[in-house]
């Protein structure tokens, strides 16, 4: 048997950073918590600065083994790309200290892992995440995408180790 591990995924966003928690145990996933670490309409520097201390205080009390962010993508708005990647950058470094390791995913990639399809929208994510968690309501959009993330990181693990072990017969 197994010890089990927690992996907090985050979906960083410069107004709204979600959260999700679940717990893995050999290759059975289960939820933990969720939320948005919301920063309202104050300048970028404070924004920054609630993440980073909501974050934080998430791995405090939390304890993650492991965490998974997802990856910027570069879509038209330059500026809103760069906003993100400061984010994104806040949630790193509210994590260095403890003894979690760190993963990143690509948008796409998360998307194809919870949905099947890298092009999914975010209401196919929320009902995925809801159907996979078991879940008995909705989590918001920014919330699932941090689940989804979770999730994504949880079977990656679960595929590596089922191959390593395939590898070492």
């Amino acid at each position: 048997m197994t010890s089990a591990v927690r992996i907090l995924g985050i979906d960083p966003g410069s107004r709204v950073t979600g959260y999700g928690l679940v717990e893995l145990q050999n290759t059975r996933t289960a939820y933990i918590t969720s939320g948005c670490i919301a920063t309202g309409n104050a300048d970028l520097p404070a924004r920054l600065a609630q993440i980073f201390s909501g974050v934080q205080a998430l791995v405090a009390q939390y304890q993650p083994t492991e965490i998974a962010v997802e990856q910027v993508f570069v879509n038209r708005n330059a500026n809103s790309a760069l906003k993100l990647g400061q984010a994104r950058g806040a949630a790193i470094c509210a994590t260095v200290g403890s003894d979690a390791e760190l993963f990143e995913y690509a948008a796409r990639a998360v998307k194809q892992a919870i949905v099947g399809r890298g092009g999914a929208d975010k209401q196919q994510v929320q009902h995925m995440v809801r159907a996979l968690l078991s879940l008995s309501a909705l989590p918001q959009p920014d919330e699932a995408d941090a689940l989804a993330v979770a999730l994504c990181h949880a079977h990656q693990r679960t595929t590596r180790k089922l191959a390593m072990a395939a590898a070492a017969r």
